[in-house]
Formats: structure tokens, C-alpha cells, sequence
């Protein structure tokens, strides 16, 4: 019954996605582009996609090697089941705010009680920078991130709880890592700023759930670190080749003037506007929970729900510090932060502690009330989405033919910082040809294109140089008739684009993306972990015993 009232109440404010079009959003319609793109290449055979032909001008773009893959993997099979990429794009979104806020009640009512499961669901699902998530800023990776975190801990709750069920431990311990890699293949900066959450989790469940038991610790630790290996081969190379991008000159001192005064965590307008503008509101519910779960603190409780409470007030507290001025110092030390661009998007940690604070704190007052305690959780409930009424509807709604978002695309659709350190920030014209001539004479017939091989029949009477109008990113190489050869990329006339030499004859020309030696190392550990845990499984219980 619980399910079906938070999926009820969950449809509510996604009746605009029925609406024909794409909703204007900062992101939405670069989202379409970059699934069209990544649908593209995978269709083509490319199992982990990592280069957008059609963006960037047409010149392509390495914006799917940093990007994160999960939802648009996820769009691109309903794309497959016949849904346009536009509607693909909104159902990655339906599909992702339901399931976000089951998850929620799936870990919250297992913790705690399906009281404190349904408060903290929907404390989840209709907090305000939800809506600022779905409705103006279009940020399907942030969006989508939302529903693992609860999973993960709900995993490593069950893990914890099943001591006797040995074949069930290897199956949660699995859907961990699963689901940690899930995460991480969602968000990029989202991940990140979970990670110490499950850890924190993690050492709760040893020593007031398990009573120190080793095997747990260890096999939730296993299975942690395990989900870095399954998603390896996309944050490997999304982190260690950003160094051939401009990422670090873009995202450098970005936070300094994007920081949150404290009056807007009690009180900011809702507005479709920019970064300044948006709401970074906790929600009027959200901080009654988080009182009510001070003062259930303050009545006589166990040590394991005093120390739950407080550190979940802790993380609260230090998510909405890390966004104020106050915290720049931090910003200064820490590098990885810059890469996050936005302080405010630590609002998603703040939503999922406000969340399960709200349902504790609402459930321990409740229990004071005897009869009376439904008809407080019902109005709680009932206020909190009445209160959100006002966020459910995007700005207006675009309509735009499918080639819009599958042809050539005049943007990178980011702000630079995926770009090639040695190529211009945005290219803002399209090429003329897919490849040119630069000096002497040359016939150049086109044979074939995809993603990542481009092939040409070319005949040259004497020596010429040509150009690839697309840009280089390491992986892209050319060969002559098989041969690979050299080829240069910092021509400032021709700047960030693969140029080569090609001798008198008739030759075939092929120009090929492949995978560096490290995304080829990053591809084996997915791989290896995901073919471990394979075995593991299905062995089951006597490979456990052998691990433990």
C-alpha cells in the first residue's frame, strides 16, 4: 500500500512530460544531442562510446569520454524500444524520480520503520532542488544519481542484517558494488560527495548493527571498492586524460562568486533563471524535520540512534557550509572540488539527509501522539507536496524535428572544458567538407564514415598535405594504405585538426579513433571485476567461505 501512495503522489508533478516537446531547460536540449551522439556510436558497435561526431560544429567533440554514460545508456534503450531521444530523454527522467523516492522509502522502512520509510520518500521526491534539478536545470546525471544512494545503503543494511544466509550475502555484497558503480557512472561530482556517506554507513552498521563483526567489514569494503573497478572504464580515463582538456583552466576559481548566502538554505524564490538565481531552498517540511529529529535526539534514545542522528545532522550541517563563503578556504586547498564548478550542487547531499532526518524526526514525534500519529504523518506529507505545487511545470516547451538533436549540432554542449587543450574553446562555424586539401593537388573520394573511422579514396598526383576536419584527441590516428602515419595537430591555422602528408598516388586513407593504452588497462579492470563477480555468483556460498 505504502508503494503505491508514493508512486501516486510521485505522478503528480510528471504529468508535464506528457506534454508534446522537449521542456526548455539550461540543459535539456545538449542532453538530446549528447544521447543522439552516444546512441549513434553505440549503435555502431562502440560498447563504451567516447567521441560525439556530430557536435562541436561537426568537428566532434571527447565530451562522451568525461561524461557521465549511466543515463545515457539508459536512454539509449528506450530509444531502441522506439521512443524518440526527446521522449527517451523525459522517460530517463519519469523512470528516475519514481524510482529515486522507492528507493528512499526501500532502505528508510528497512532501517527504521515504513512510517519513517513513506516521511523520508517523499521528503525525497518533492524536495525543492528536485525540481530545480528536473524542471530548470534539465541535469538528467544529477537526477538520476538521486536513486542509488538510498540502494547502496539499503544493500549494505541487508548485508549486515543476513548473517545466517551466507548465498544472500554474496548477492547483496554484489548488488553493492553494482550499485556503487551505478552511482559513480550517474554523476561524476555527485559520486564523489556520496562516497564518504556509504563509508560513514558502512561504520555505523559495524559496530551498532553487526557488533563488530570483520566479516561484514570486510565483505562491504570488498564490495565498495569493487563498484570503482566495475565503472573503471569510464572514470579512469574521464580523470587521468583531463589533463589533455581545458577542464582545470575552465572549472579554476569558477565557486569563488557561486557561493550560497545562509538566508537562502531558510528561504529562496523559486526562478528559472541562472546559477545565481535558482532556489536553493531546503523546503519549510525539510527544516521541521531536521528540528524534530534534533529534539528526538534530546528524549531518551539507544546509543546507535543518537550517534545515526547526529552524524546525519553533521553531514547536513557540513553540506550547507561547504556551499557559503565560509568555506572557500576549503575550495582554495582542495582541487578536486573546483572540478564540482557549482558549490550549491552539494544541495543534493543536503536533500538526502534532510530526508531521512525529516522521516526519523517526524516518526519519534509522532510516537507521542498515539492516535493522532496518521493524521500527522498524512498532513505532513500532504504539505510537503502541496508546497512544491508551484515548481512542477517547466518554463515553456520546445518542438523540434529529431534531426535537430541527431545532425550536426552547433555546440560542444558544455562550456569548453571538455575541449582539447590545443584547439580553439568552441569552434562556432561547420566545416565546409569532412577533409580538405591544404597544398598541392589531391582527388579525395569519400568511402565511408561512422563515429570513429573515417575512410577515403584519395589520388595525388604529386605530394600534398591534407586536413581531417576533426578535431584531435588522443586515440585518433591515420593510415595510409595500412600504414599508420604521422600526422600534426597544432597548426595554428589549422588548430586542434588532424593534418597530414600523403605522397603522389593513389591511395586509401583511413582515419581511426581507438582506445589508448589506458582506457584499454581501465576497459580489463571492468572487465576482470565484472567477470569475477560473475563467478562469484555463481558459485555462490562455497567461493564466499574461500574469499572470507
Amino acid at each position: 500500500m505504502n508503494w503505491i501512495i508514493i508512486v501516486s503522489l510521485c505522478i503528480l508533478p510528471l504529468l508535464y512530460f506528457l506534454v508534446p516537446g522537449l521542456p526548455v531547460t539550461h540543459d535539456g536540449p545538449d542532453h538530446v544531442a549528447r544521447i543522439a551522439n552516444f546512441y549513434q556510436s553505440l549503435s555502431e558497435g562502440n560498447l563504451v562510446p567516447r567521441w560525439a561526431a556530430n557536435l562541436n560544429w561537426g568537428y566532434g567533440h571527447p565530451i562522451l569520454m568525461f561524461l557521465y554514460p549511466l543515463p545515457s545508456y539508459v536512454a539509449s534503450l528506450f530509444h531502441a524500444f522506439g521512443f524518440s531521444f526527446v521522449d527517451a530523454t523525459k522517460l530517463v527522467f519519469v523512470v528516475a524520480y519514481i524510482a529515486s523516492a522507492l528507493m528512499m522509502y526501500l532502505w528508510a522502512a528497512a532501517a527504521f520503520n515504513k512510517r519513517v520509510g513513506v516521511i523520508a520518500a517523499v521528503l525525497y521526491a518533492f524536495a525543492p532542488y528536485r525540481f530545480v534539478d528536473m524542471a530548470v536545470r534539465g541535469a538528467i546525471g544529477e537526477h538520476i544519481a538521486f536513486v542509488f544512494p538510498p540502494l547502496v545503503l539499503y544493500l549494505l543494511f541487508c548485508l549486515a542484517h543476513n548473517r545466517a544466509a551466507l548465498n544472500k550475502k554474496v548477492w547483496y555484497a554484489i548488488g553493492v558494488s553494482l550499485t556503487v558503480a551505478a552511482l559513480i557512472l550517474s554523476h561524476n561530482a555527485i559520486s564523489i560527495m556520496f562516497m564518504p556517506i556509504i563509508l560513514l554507513y558502512i561504520i555505523y552498521l559495524y559496530f551498532f548493527v553487526t557488533k563488530k563483526d570483520n566479516v561484514f567489514l570486510f565483505s562491504s569494503l570488498v564490495a565498495f571498492f569493487c563498484g570503482f573497478g566495475l565503472s573503471a572504464f569510464f572514470w579512469i580515463p574521464a580523470e587521468f586524460e583531463g589533463k589533455y582538456t581545458l577542464r582545470d583552466i575552465v572549472t579554476a576559481g569558477g565557486v569563488s562568486d557561486r557561493f550560497v548566502p545562509w538566508i537562502k538554505f531558510i528561504f529562496s524564490g523559486w526562478s528559472y533563471g541562472t546559477s545565481d538565481e535558482l532556489s536553493k531552498s531546503i523546503g519549510f517540511t525539510g527544516w521541521i524535520g531536521v528540528l524534530a529529529a534534533i529534539w528526538a535526539v534530546t528524549r531518551k534514545q539507544t546509543k546507535a540512534f543518537v550517534w545515526f542522528v547526529s552524524a546525519a545532522v553533521a553531514v547536513f550541517v557540513i553540506s550547507l557550509f561547504i556551499m557559503t563563503a565560509q568555506s572557500a578556504f576549503i575550495w582554495d586547498q582542495i582541487t578536486l572540488l573546483q572540478k564540482f564548478q557549482f558549490p550549491w550542487r552539494f544541495l543534493s547531499v543536503s536533500v538526502f539527509s534532510v530526508s531521512i532526518l525529516g522521516g526519523i524526526g517526524i516518526d519519534a514525534f509522532c510516537n507521542h501522539l498515539k492516535r493522532y500519529e496518521m493524521y500527522v504523518i498524512a498532513g505532513f506529507c500532504i504539505l510537503t507536496v502541496v508546497l512544491s505545487y508551484t515548481m512542477w511545470k517547466p518554463k515553456a516547451y520546445s518542438v523540434k524535428p529529431e534531426s535537430y538533436y541527431s545532425g550536426i549540432y552547433n555546440s560542444t554542449t558544455d562550456t569548453g572544458e571538455s575541449s582539447p587543450i590545443w584547439s580553439v574553446r568552441f569552434m562556432e562555424h561547420r566545416p565546409n567538407d569532412p577533409i580538405g586539401v591544404i597544398s598541392g593537388v589531391a582527388t579525395i573520394k569519400p568511402i565511408s564514415r561512422t563515429t570513429t573511422k573515417h575512410i577515403y579514396q584519395v589520388s595525388v598526383p604529386t605530394s600534398a598535405r591534407l586536413v581531417e576536419n576533426t578535431l584531435y584527441f588522443p586515440g585518433w590516428n591515420v593510415y595510409v594504405d595500412g600504414v599508420k602515419t604521422d600526422m600534426q595537430f597544432q597548426d595554428p591555422e589549422y588548430r586542434g585538426l588532424i593534418t597530414f602528408h600523403i605522397a603522389s598516388g593513389d591511395h586509401t586513407v583511413s582515419i581511426i579513433f581507438t582506445d589508448t593504452k589506458l582506457r584499454k588497462i581501465a576497459n580489463y579492470m571492468s572487465i576482470s571485476v565484472l567477470l569475477s563477480l560473475t563467478v562469484i555468483a555463481g558459485l555462490g556460498e562455497t567461493i564466499w567461505r574461500k574469499k572470507i
